[in-house]
Parts: structure tokens; sequence; C-alpha cells
């Protein structure tokens, strides 16, 4: 993606909590929006001048009834920014454990890992740094026997990093899914960019395309209302004995997470902890 003109919209959320940020994204998720962050108690959203409209993000706001906060909204046109530019001077190399390298293509002369990824996302869809994308690759390391020849889905692929990762464990059948088409398309091109583009497959789509196959393991790096939502779902395609993974949520999160999964038959085996992020392990 080269110079293109955006626009910003400015949530204002009160009051303002990262939990409330997350609704609010997940809410909008449906429009055409490529990038989301944080400033202060502001969530920024970013979408193409061409693909803006604010009659549908309108529609979209006057449907939400959150009783925990409320939202003012403002948008502004960007000038155009070469965003390629942007991220290339932001994304630096990603080591997870000593055993798997992200990187940029544009990173020469890095030491190999056991395992080396190279990623070029479409504008933010995920380069590895969020501690729940990091600890979920290591948790794909920890469970290397359980990955191996299997068949896995990473639900909500975003860039495909866990499914590459997967793939270059000699997983038998990988497939990625995400809601939003570019995330899709960027998974599919570094599917092909890192040579497992034979052993990946990846859609545009929701839960609803999981009924399609089953799974030996199921990755979910996700916020907690939609996992909270879509477990059911997952526990449903799960082999007998394959496990799942979930991340995307806080510490204390952790009991509505687990509840939800042992009430659909899956049972709690362990959960990762990184600056008050949370990843927990589900057997089948």
């Amino acid at each position: 993606m080269n110079s293109q003109e955006y626009i910003e919209v400015s949530m204002h959320i009160t009051p303002f909590s990262e939990e409330n940020a997350e609704i609010l994204t997940a809410e909008i998720s449906e429009l055409p929006f490529e990038s989301f962050s944080t400033e202060g108690e502001v969530l920024k959203c970013y979408i193409q001048k061409d693909l803006y409209d604010a009659q549908a993000l309108k529609v979209v706001m006057s449907g939400l009834d959150y009783p925990g906060f409320d939202v003012e909204y403002s948008a502004n046109l960007m000038p155009a920014v070469n965003w390629n530019a942007v991220w290339e001077s932001q994304f630096t190399p990603i080591v997870v454990d000593g055993k798997c390298t992200i990187k940029a293509s544009f990173h020469e002369g890095l030491k190999k890992t056991r395992y080396n990824i190279t990623i070029d996302p479409k504008m933010a869809f995920g380069t590895g740094h969020h501690q729940t994308t990091y600890m979920m690759c290591r948790a794909l390391l920890q469970n290397e026997d359980a990955v191996r020849g299997k068949v896995v889905m990473d639900m909500g692929c975003g860039t495909a990093i866990l499914a590459i990762l997967a793939a270059k464990m000699k997983a038998g059948q990988v497939y990625g899914i995400d809601i939003d088409a570019v995330a899709a398309i960027s998974a599919y091109d570094n599917a092909r960019l890192n040579r497992v583009g034979t052993r990946i497959e990846t859609y545009c789509g929701d839960a609803s395309l999981l009924q399609r196959n089953s799974y030996d393991v199921f990755l979910a790096n996700i916020n907690r209302n939609i996992l909270l939502q879509d477990i059911p779902t997952y526990a449903a395609c799960i082999r007998k004995g394959g496990l799942l993974f979930v991340s995307g949520f806080y510490l204390e999160d952790m009991p509505m997470i687990v509840g939800m999964a042992t009430s659909v038959g899956l049972n709690y085996v362990s959960h990762d902890t990184m600056d008050n992020w949370c990843c927990i392990k589900f057997s089948r």
C-alpha cells in the first residue's frame, strides 16, 4: 500500500478502558477500517477515503447500546501518507524464545533461528509485536509434537504469522480465516512469501466457515467478546484429543473464558501471561 488518502475517525470513549476500546473495535469491524490505535482516551480508526461512508458509520454507531460507556466521534481527512514507509520505520524483528524470528523482507543479515518468518502486512494487521501474538507463537513452539502432521486452524489469522509457523513446524494442513478481506489477502500473500502456500488455505469470513472441516489444533487470537460468542463453535469442530489455544484478552477475563470453554466440553490445561495479557491452552 503506497501513498493513499485516509480518513481518521476519532472515537472518544467515556469512561475509557482498553476493554471498552476492544468492544468498540469489534462492533465497527464490519466497516472497511484498516487500522486501529489508541491515543490517551481516544480510539483512532483509519479507513481509505474512497471507502469511507459517513452514513454507514452513523448507522453502526447509532445501534450501539452499551450501558458501561458512551462514545462521541469525529472524522478528519489525513494527508496522503506512504503507509509502507511508516510501517517499515516502526517494524523491528522479533525473536520468540530464541526459536522463531519474525521479520520483514527488508531486514537483512539477521541470525537464523529454527523457524524464520517473513511478513509484509497490509497496513497494521499484526507484526508479532503484540504480547498475545508472541504468547501464541510460544504456545505453538511448546507443543511441537501436537502440531506435526496435524490439521491446524488459525482463526482471525491477520497476517498469518501463526498459520505460517504451524506450517513450518510441519503441520499437515493449515487453514486461516479472517473477517477482513485485506487481512485474508495479506495472509495468502505471506504464506506464499514463506514458501508454505501449498499447505495454507486462507478464507474471508467468520466462524460459520468452520463447519467445513474439523481440526487437531485450533488457534484463536481474538478479543474477549468474540471468543465468548464463538468458543462453542470452535469446540464443536475440534477433534477428540485436539487442542485449543486462545488469547486476545486480559488476565482478569480468564475466569469467563475458562467457564465458557469448560461448559462446552473443553478441559483447561494451562495458561501464560505477559503484561497482563493472557493465553490459555485447552484440550478436547
